[in-house]
């Protein structure tokens, strides 16, 4: 069984039953929301390019974890699980070049990403070392 985790480390008295009840999901959506918003300020001309880019991997963090949450085998979940890792390594240079262009102020962005990232870690560990 797997099992949510919380802010805390692993909730050990409810597992998880959705994608929606697990931390990382839940901080990776309101990641989402979050450069929806900020880039929305972009530059028109941005539209097709950064704006875009920013908010396909933004998306495809929850996405992924979503996906992978109902994956059978460790292996197809660690598939998943490591595609949402690279989406947060590829947001994380977005949002250095988003501050280096100016387009918008990142440090609490930038802070959510980091909580995001060592969940993530922290949620695959916990798969792959499991024994299911």
């Amino acid at each position: 069984m797997f099992y949510g985790i919380s802010q805390r480390g692993f909730n050990m008295r409810e597992p998880a039953k959705t994608f929606e009840d697990l931390l990382v999901w839940q901080k990776a959506h309101s990641f989402v929301l979050a450069i929806y918003r900020m880039t929305s300020v972009f530059p028109k001309h941005e539209v097709y390019s950064l704006t875009s880019q920013f908010r396909r991997a933004a998306v495809s963090i929850p996405a992924n974890i979503a996906e992978g949450f109902r994956k059978r085998s460790k292996a197809d979940k660690g598939r998943f699980l490591n595609i949402a890792q690279g989406s947060v390594e590829e947001c994380r240079y977005y949002l250095i070049l988003t501050e280096d262009l100016e387009y918008a102020e990142v440090s609490d962005t930038r802070l959510l990403l980091q909580e995001i990232s060592k969940l993530l870690e922290a949620y695959t560990r916990s798969i792959l070392n499991s024994d299911f």
